[in-house]
């Protein structure tokens, strides 16, 4: 099957497109071939990818909400030298007034839904990288995403801003009458760092908390300055820094992710 992820956060700095990056290049190395899909006006994806600036709407996300919309995905390839499994359409500040006409639109919620139906993407997994907000951007990855998955960092803030988040998807998917309903992949702590009493405590009771509600708790992604290095260069980690230990930390859902790809046939039976 096509998984469409979307990563979501309603608060800024939960790294979600550090986590789309890393995840995206931990599929490549298995063998998953995946698009990266910018819903954000900030356009981190261009930064973090190593990409020049899309020149006009016609070669950003924007061009796929306009009505002409014929197919023609703009998507580009990036890291070239290390994998072909990655392709990245870039977000920027065309989103802006997308945000709006996507508002006006009579299918605005589901106008990605419709594009990804009408002319459907080939690789297996598809990401969504959205805004910290709540508006139409993040509502048409909802309406279009088969899996959800929220970084959180491991901050009081954080963590009471995603029960509001919990609360906004499940009502967004009533009113959508989204059938299926998206799975709730689980929470993804991010920026964990272990030396932070606070962060430990508030990690060490969260899994218990999300049991609760049938939800999952990965295992943290660590803090490291060498993610910022990174994307600095327009690299994930896994190439500028391959020994990195936080390479390993994505490796558990990129896993979970292939076998949503490609199920056992154990899973069939």
């Amino acid at each position: 099957m096509t998984v469409r992820l979307c990563v979501l956060s309603n608060a800024g700095g939960t790294g979600k497109t550090t986590v789309s990056v890393h995840l995206a290049y931990a599929l490549s190395t298995l063998g998953i071939s995946v698009a990266l899909i910018d819903l954000d006006p900030q356009g981190s994806l261009t930064l973090f990818c190593g990409l020049p600036e899309p020149a006009d709407v016609e070669q950003s996300t924007a061009v796929i909400f306009r009505e002409s919309f014929s197919g023609n995905w703009p998507l580009v390839s990036c890291w070239s030298d290390y994998t072909d499994r990655v392709q990245v359409c870039q977000g920027g500040l065309m989103l802006t007034q997308t945000t709006q006409e996507i508002a006006l639109h009579p299918r605005g919620a589901y106008l990605l839904a419709d594009a990804l139906e009408d002319y459907p993407l080939s690789q297996d997994v598809i990401i969504f990288d959205c805004p910290a907000t709540l508006g139409p951007l993040p509502l048409v990855a909802v309406a279009s995403a088969t899996h959800v998955l929220i970084p959180v960092q491991p901050q009081p803030k954080s963590i009471q801003g995603s029960a509001k988040l919990l609360e906004w998807i499940y009502l967004t998917a009533r009113k959508l009458r989204l059938r299926p309903v998206p799975t709730i992949l689980g929470f993804l702590p991010n920026q964990y760092d272990r030396k932070q009493a606070t962060q430990r405590q508030l990690l060490e009771s969260l899994p218990a908390k999300l049991a609760q509600m049938d939800l999952r708790c990965y295992s943290p992604i660590r803090h490291s300055a060498e993610f910022v290095n990174a994307s600095a260069v327009g690299l994930p980690l896994q190439i500028y820094r391959p020994l990195h230990p936080a390479i390993e930390d994505f490796q558990a859902i990129a896993l979970e992710i292939q076998a949503l790809v490609t199920p056992s046939l154990e899973d069939l039976v």
